[in-house]
C-alpha cells in the first residue's frame, strides 16, 4: 500500500517545489501506520561499529533534520536512519530557493546550510522515542557564527550520547562558510582529539557510542592521506565517504540548475565519489568500517560501493526520483549478489574492487 500511494504521489510532489515537497512528505510520515515491517534475510545482517544492523541501507541526514519521524522512516525499510545536521542553537539556513532539481540529470544541488531546529527540540524527540529500538544516527555540526566550532561538536557529543546510536561528526558540508577547513590537518587532529575525549568522557553514563568522520569528495589524495591517518589516531568507530560535491561535472545535462551554487548530490557524483571510497578503504587498511554515499540508485550502485569498500551504504536523492520502492529492490539485489557468491553475507563483497577502482584514470 505505501508502495503504491509513493507511486500515485511521486508526479504531485516533482511538481512542488523541493523545500515544500519534502516538508509535506515529513508531515506524511507522522501519519504512516505503525506496522511492524518484515524481517530482512539473515544474509543482510552487518555487524559494525560494535551495532547490529538488519540490513545494510540507510537513510542519509538531510532528510529529518530535526528527528520528526525516525521510527517511520525505519519501518519502511531503512536498516538505520541518520538525523540532522544538528547544531546546538536553532539555525535559519541560507535563503530560499536554495534546493534544486536537475531532473535530466537524477541529481540535485542544496544549499541549505545547516537549517535545523536546534538540539533541544531534536533530544527530546529522540528522549522520547528511546525505547523504540532501531539504529538512529545523529548527524552534528557547528553553528555558522560560533566562535568556537570545535566546542560545538563537544557540546552536542555530550548533550545526544544517551540517546544516539551513533554520531556523525560533519566537517565536509560545502554550505557552511570555512566549515571544510576543519578538514586541514591541524584542526581535524584537535577537533577529532576533544571529540573523542568528549565521547569517552560520558561513556559511565551513556554507554558507547560510536563516533564516525564523514569527509567531502572533493579532498586530494594528499589531504585524504592526512585525514585517514588522524582518524587512525584518534581511534574513531569510521568514516562516511562522501557529503555533497562542489565539482560539476562536464556531463550534466540542466546546465543552468547546474551553475547554482551549493553541493552536487545524485547520480552525476556516483564516479567521484566511488573512487574516493576506495582510496579511503586502502588507506584505512581495515582499521575501522566505512559507510558508502552519493550517486546511489540501484542495487547495482549499491553494490558497486560495497565492492568499492563501504561496508553500509546511504541514500537521500535517489529516493526523490525513485521512491520508497527503491529500498526494497536494493536489499533483494544486495541478497542475490550475496548468494550468486555462495556467501552468508556481505562481508565478502566488501572492498573486493577497491584496488582495481583505485588504479583506475581519475573520474572527469
Amino acid at each position: 500500500m505505501i508502495g503504491f500511494l509513493d507511486r500515485l504521489s511521486r508526479p504531485f510532489m516533482r511538481a512542488l517545489d523541493p523545500e515544500d515537497a519534502h516538508a509535506l512528505t515529513l508531515k506524511a510520515l507522522r501519519f504512516l501506520p505503525r506496522s511492524t515491517p518484515e524481517a530482512d534475510p539473515p544474509e543482510l545482517r552487518v555487524r559494525a561499529f560494535g551495532l547490529n544492523f538488519p540490513n545494510p541501507i540507510g537513510l542519509a541526514p538531510g532528510f529529518d533534520k530535526d528527528a520528526v519521524a525516525p521510527d517511520a522512516l525505519l519501518r519502511l525499510g531503512f536498516g538505520f536512519a541518520e538525523i540532522g545536521t544538528v547544531t546546538p542553537r536553532p539555525q535559519a539556513g541560507n535563503p530560499r530557493p536554495r534546493v534544486f532539481r536537475l531532473e535530466a540529470d537524477g541529481a540535485v544541488i542544496n544549499r541549505l546550510g545547516f537549517n535545523n531546529g536546534g538540539a533541544p527540540a531534536a533530544l527530546a524527540r529522540l528522549a522520547a522515542r528511546a525505547n523504540e529500538g532501531g539504529i538512529v544516527g545523529v548527524n552534528i555540526g557547528a553553528n555558522r557564527d560560533s566562535a568556537d566550532r570545535a566546542e560545538d561538536y563537544v557540546r552536542l557529543i555530550e548533550t545526544f550520547a544517551a540517546v544516539a546510536s551513533y554520531f556523525t561528526v560533519n566537517v565536509s558540508s560545502p554550505n557552511t562558510p570555512g566549515l571544510r577547513d576543519l578538514q586541514q590537518a591541524a584542526a581535524l587532529d584537535d577537533l577529532l582529539a576533544r571529540v573523542i575525549e568528549a565521547r569517552d568522557r560520558v561513556r559511565l553514563r551513556a554507554g558507547p557510542t560510536p563516533v564516525l568522520l564523514k569527509i567531502a569528495p572533493d579532498v586530494t589524495l594528499a589531504d585524504l592521506d592526512d585525514v585517514v591517518g588522524i582518524a587512525r589516531k584518534h581511534r574513531v568507530d569510521g568514516m562516511i565517504v562522501s557529503n555533497t560535491t562542489i565539482s560539476r561535472p562536464g556531463s550534466l545535462r540542466d546546465r543552468n540548475k547546474a551553475a547554482e551554487a551549493g553541493g552536487l548530490s545524485g547520480r552525476p557524483m556516483f564516479k567521484l565519489s566511488t573512487r574516493i571510497l576506495a582510496e579511503t578503504f586502502v588507506r584505512a587498511e581495515g582499521q575501522f568500517p566505512l559507510i558508502g554515499v552519493g550517486g546511489i540508485d540501484s542495487s547495482a550502485t549499491a553494490i558497486a560501493k560495497i565492492k568499492a569498500g563501504a561496508t553500509l551504504v546511504q541514500l537521500y536523492t535517489g529516493l526523490v526520483y525513485r521512491g520508497i520502492g527503491l529500498v526494497g529492490e536494493m536489499k533483494a539485489g544486495i541478497s542475490a549478489a550475496i548468494k550468486r557468491g555462495n556467501r552468508d553475507s556481505l562481508a565478502a563483497m566488501v572492498g573486493m574492487d577497491a584496488a582495481e577502482i583505485t588504479a583506475d584514470s581519475w573520474p572527469s
